[in-house]
């Protein structure tokens, strides 16, 4: 930690709530922070405000930023991502010297810090993009923090990073270095889409207890506290219960006023993309956001209600005794649902680990979301522990904790995707999560149809069950194509 005559710790730009938040949080751990922001009548009532009696230090300049650092100089960006980032390096490049680092600390997509890396390298200049989670509480008290970029950056700034971060509950930091390259904003998207996921399941159980068992919300806001006590212990599962019993002025639940018309940043997106394009089946976390998409078609939505006379049935449970049924089976729905949306998220980081060599540490990727974060659950530790036991996992679900619950739960999770298509509710996530487990456990897929199919049109050639993976053969279908095969490749 820095006195004034040898500069501050660490500089940062961008005082919206996250970098207002983390600017009082190192400023709790004793680190003199100088903070700038392009509008001049914000910093000033961030230090009239907010910062008012601590140690923290305006500047009205780049120029007056980089001036108050101690070497090697760090700066800190808590802006949009993209251009504004971009911009902003930019302008930094020439005012600071060899060995001074600016850390991202934005959503930024993981290709553009893999490109920052090398670019600011070139200049002799350090780069760490850090995911930052957590919100603004967590900004505030202690976020998860995944930083990556250039490994020799990372004894310079761990103590100030290190100390911010949330702790689990035996005292690990939420923080530790994650790889090279654009190692951490890759891992803070997946941490995004796995949080995309877990939101849009909550939400179909919460209307398939609204819509099919006609629970209240004061009902259902018990139903999720009762969950909190389980394994789906988690930050979301504990805000959603409160959600359900906030009331509005009227005395009604806030939530049936609220429009069904979710929005998005880009990280779910780009975390499908990022699937699509190493070949991982990223269904549950791909939904998702393709649900978002279509609830953001509302008024399509209505129009075409209207034009198909879409009656959502309920359940209709006869005594509390079939309602408490359906409240384990929709637990379990969920429970197993999750535990497929990490599973397929940590198949994702284990491809893309692969691709980039990175060498991802994947347990401690589990317990740096253990806490602090949107995503942070009870169930992160089992997750750490099940790569102790084996690092190597390539699929979450074979661990037998995760198996065992996945038995458990099996048969409540096919009712309700069973009885949800029945009455017409729409549950994406749930029955996509199904779908993927049922493939990933059937031996022989008809995938055997498709490779003909593509070989009858396109000489696409196949392999045979019968000959050794690896040797392609063709067949003539239908006498006139000739024996002629296409090149055999896979994107």
């Amino acid at each position: 930690m820095s006195n004034e005559s040898t500069g501050a710790d660490i500089g940062l730009i961008g005082l919206a709530v996250m970098g207002q938040n983390l600017i009082l949080n190192m400023d709790d751990h004793g680190f003199t922070v100088v903070a700038h922001n392009r509008t001049p009548s914000k910093l000033d009532d961030f230090l009239k405000g907010p910062a008012k009696g601590t140690r923290v230090i305006g500047a009205y300049s780049l120029e007056e930023l980089v001036s108050k650092l101690s070497k090697p100089r760090k700066v800190m960006l808590m802006v949009r991502a993209g251009d504004v980032v971009e911009q902003f390096i930019e302008r930094l490049i020439p005012l600071l010297a060899p060995g001074d680092i600016i850390i991202d600390g934005g959503n930024s997509n993981f290709q553009d810090s893999s490109r920052r890396v090398e670019m600011l390298k070139s200049k002799g200049l350090l780069f760490v993009g850090a995911g930052v989670s957590g919100g603004e509480e967590g900004a505030r008290y202690g976020p998860s923090i995944m930083p990556g970029g250039e490994p020799s950056a990372w004894p310079s700034v761990k103590p100030i990073l290190q100390s911010i971060s949330a702790k689990t509950s035996s005292g690990e930091d939420c923080c530790d270095w994650v790889g090279e390259g654009g190692a951490g904003h890759f891992v803070k998207m997946v941490h995004n889409g796995i949080e995309y996921g877990d939101m849009q399941l909550i939400s179909e159980a919460y209307h398939f207890m609204y819509q099919g068992l006609g629970m209240s919300h004061a009902e259902m806001k018990l139903t999720l506290d009762e969950w909190n006590k389980t394994e789906l212990n988690s930050y979301l599962i504990e805000i959603s219960a409160e959600i359900l019993g906030v009331e509005d002025e009227d005395g009604s639940p806030l939530l049936t006023k609220i429009l069904d018309a979710a929005g998005q940043k880009g990280t779910g997106k780009w975390t499908g993309i990022n699937a699509l394009e190493l070949g991982v089946p990223l269904t549950l976390i791909s939904e998702s956001v393709f649900a978002r998409c279509l609830s953001s078609l509302k008024e399509e939505r209505i129009a075409a209600e209207a034009e198909f006379n879409k009656k959502t049935a309920s359940i209709g449970c006869s005594d509390s005794k079939q309602r408490e049924e359906w409240l384990i089976a929709i637990r379990e729905a969920v429970l197993a649902s999750k535990i497929i949306s990490y599973a397929q998220g940590f198949m994702l980081m284990r491809d893309a680990s692969d691709a980039h060599h990175w060498a991802l540490n994947y347990g401690n990727v589990a317990m740096m979301w253990r806490g602090g974060c949107i995503i942070r659950s009870a169930f992160l530790g089992n997750i750490r522990d099940a790569y102790a036991n084996d690092p190597e996992h390539v699929f979450l679900g074979m661990d037998p904790y995760f198996k065992d619950l996945l038995d458990q739960s099996i048969g409540g999770w096919r009712k309700v995707c069973a009885k949800s298509i029945e009455i017409g509710l729409p549950m994406p996530c749930m029955t996509s999560a199904l779908t993927f487990l049922d493939g990933y456990t059937t031996a022989r897929l008809p995938a055997n149809m498709i490779q003909a199919q593509r070989d009858y049109f396109g000489a696409h050639t196949y392999e045979r069950t019968d000959k050794q993976r690896g040797e392609f053969f063709h067949t003539n279908w239908t006498g006139q194509g000739g024996d002629t095969a296409s090149t055999t490749y896979d994107v």
